[in-house]
């Protein structure tokens, strides 16, 4: 398992990239659409940034993602957690599920490459 993005929800989505990429030299690795909302994919080295546009909503959410290598082993070994979301597969291949921590914060797992 590795860190793969941290993400936060935005009232202007084109203001926020502009502020990341023109002070903190990000580039812009995917945009795309789910569940009925913009999601852009910042990238500087090896961080990602996850914007998603919250539609001026006043309740601003976070989560930390986790990339691991096969999803449904997780979701087993977490099957006494709060289960927020998913499990969801994107457009782009990826499969990913939202749990609840000890806090209520939010951790996605998330599986880039498909299990061999």
């Amino acid at each position: 398992m590795r860190f793969h993005h941290y993400a936060i929800e935005v009232n202007n989505l084109e203001e926020s990239i502009a502020f990341y990429k023109k002070y903190l030299g990000f580039q812009t690795e995917s945009r795309f659409f789910f569940m009925g909302e913009e999601i852009v994919f910042l990238a500087s080295n090896d961080f990602r940034l996850e914007l998603i546009s919250g539609q001026g909503e006043n309740d601003k959410t976070t989560h930390l993602c986790f990339e691991v290598s096969d999803l449904h082993e997780v979701m087993n070994r977490f099957d006494d957690i709060r289960k927020i979301e998913g499990p969801y597969k994107l457009q782009n291949g990826w499969e990913t599920v939202f749990f609840e921590g000890p806090d209520q914060e939010i951790i996605e797992f998330l599986q880039v490459r498909p299990v061999s």
